[in-house]
Protein backbone atom coordinates (compact mmCIF):
# COMPACT_ATOMS: atom_id res chain seq x y z
CA UNK A 1 0.00 0.00 0.00
CA UNK A 2 0.94 3.30 -1.04
CA UNK A 3 2.01 5.49 1.65
CA UNK A 4 -0.42 9.14 2.05
CA UNK A 5 1.33 12.31 3.11
CA UNK A 6 -0.08 15.02 5.48
CA UNK A 7 0.74 18.45 5.91
CA UNK A 8 1.27 19.91 9.69
CA UNK A 9 2.13 23.16 10.80
CA UNK A 10 3.76 23.55 14.06
CA UNK A 11 3.98 27.19 16.17
CA UNK A 12 8.01 28.66 16.76
CA UNK A 13 9.23 30.49 19.69
CA UNK A 14 9.26 34.00 18.81
CA UNK A 15 12.80 34.06 19.38
CA UNK A 16 13.87 32.38 15.83
CA UNK A 17 12.73 35.20 14.46
CA UNK A 18 15.50 37.36 16.28
CA UNK A 19 17.63 34.75 16.01
CA UNK A 20 17.96 33.53 12.85
CA UNK A 21 18.89 35.90 10.08
CA UNK A 22 17.98 33.71 7.46
CA UNK A 23 14.12 32.85 9.13
CA UNK A 24 13.58 36.62 9.02
CA UNK A 25 14.73 37.38 5.53
CA UNK A 26 12.83 34.82 4.69
CA UNK A 27 9.79 36.83 6.06
CA UNK A 28 9.95 40.65 5.56
CA UNK A 29 6.45 40.82 5.62
CA UNK A 30 5.64 39.83 9.10
CA UNK A 31 5.02 42.75 11.19
CA UNK A 32 5.45 40.48 15.10
CA UNK A 33 1.65 39.93 15.95
CA UNK A 34 0.71 36.74 14.43
CA UNK A 35 3.38 33.45 15.33
CA UNK A 36 5.86 31.66 13.86
CA UNK A 37 5.43 28.46 11.85
CA UNK A 38 6.94 26.10 10.40
CA UNK A 39 4.95 23.87 7.56
CA UNK A 40 6.11 20.57 6.47
CA UNK A 41 4.87 17.28 4.90
CA UNK A 42 5.04 13.65 6.78
CA UNK A 43 4.18 10.29 6.40
CA UNK A 44 3.55 9.70 9.62
CA UNK A 45 0.89 11.62 11.85
CA UNK A 46 1.61 15.05 12.64
CA UNK A 47 2.49 14.22 16.53
CA UNK A 48 5.14 11.79 15.69
CA UNK A 49 6.70 13.59 12.71
CA UNK A 50 6.75 16.57 15.58
CA UNK A 51 8.21 14.23 18.06
CA UNK A 52 11.04 13.42 15.81
CA UNK A 53 11.78 16.93 15.07
CA UNK A 54 12.68 17.21 18.90
CA UNK A 55 14.19 14.27 19.78
CA UNK A 56 16.46 15.52 16.61
CA UNK A 57 15.93 11.90 14.94
CA UNK A 58 18.01 10.24 12.42
CA UNK A 59 17.14 7.75 9.57
CA UNK A 60 18.56 3.99 10.05
CA UNK A 61 21.86 5.70 8.03
CA UNK A 62 22.55 8.07 10.47
CA UNK A 63 21.43 11.03 8.65
CA UNK A 64 19.56 13.46 10.73
CA UNK A 65 16.21 13.80 9.29
CA UNK A 66 14.91 16.42 11.37
CA UNK A 67 14.74 20.11 11.48
CA UNK A 68 17.47 22.12 13.84
CA UNK A 69 14.62 25.08 13.81
CA UNK A 70 12.39 22.70 14.96
CA UNK A 71 14.40 21.06 17.40
CA UNK A 72 15.36 24.45 18.95
CA UNK A 73 12.30 26.64 18.35
CA UNK A 74 9.27 24.04 17.41
CA UNK A 75 6.29 24.44 20.77
CA UNK A 76 3.49 22.66 19.69
CA UNK A 77 1.45 21.62 16.49
CA UNK A 78 -1.15 23.93 15.28
CA UNK A 79 -4.26 21.76 14.28
CA UNK A 80 -6.55 24.24 13.21
CA UNK A 81 -3.84 26.09 10.33
CA UNK A 82 -3.79 22.67 8.61
CA UNK A 83 -6.62 20.01 9.23
CA UNK A 84 -8.99 21.48 6.72
CA UNK A 85 -6.38 19.50 4.53
CA UNK A 86 -6.70 16.71 2.89
CA UNK A 87 -4.29 14.04 2.79
CA UNK A 88 -2.07 13.64 -0.49
CA UNK A 89 -1.50 10.36 -2.03
CA UNK A 90 1.29 11.15 -3.90
CA UNK A 91 4.80 13.20 -2.15
CA UNK A 92 4.84 15.52 -5.62
CA UNK A 93 1.34 16.74 -4.14
CA UNK A 94 2.02 17.15 -0.59
CA UNK A 95 5.48 19.35 -1.65
CA UNK A 96 2.87 21.14 -3.59
CA UNK A 97 0.33 21.67 -0.74
CA UNK A 98 2.99 22.55 1.50
CA UNK A 99 4.24 25.67 -0.11
CA UNK A 100 0.89 26.38 -0.55
CA UNK A 101 0.26 26.27 2.49
CA UNK A 102 2.91 28.01 3.62
CA UNK A 103 2.87 31.05 1.23
CA UNK A 104 -0.77 31.58 1.84
CA UNK A 105 -0.25 31.95 5.83
CA UNK A 106 2.92 34.02 4.79
CA UNK A 107 0.02 36.32 3.45
CA UNK A 108 -1.83 36.44 6.57
CA UNK A 109 1.35 37.85 7.95
CA UNK A 110 2.51 35.23 9.68
CA UNK A 111 6.37 34.30 9.58
CA UNK A 112 6.99 30.90 8.27
CA UNK A 113 9.47 28.49 7.19
CA UNK A 114 9.31 25.38 5.20
CA UNK A 115 11.37 23.42 2.81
Amino acid sequence: MAATYSIYVIELSKAIFTENSKFRAANPQYNGVLECLYVGMTSKSPKERFQQHKSGHRNKNGYKISSNIVQKYGLYLRPSLYQHLSPALTRTDALHMEADLALALRRQRYAVWYN
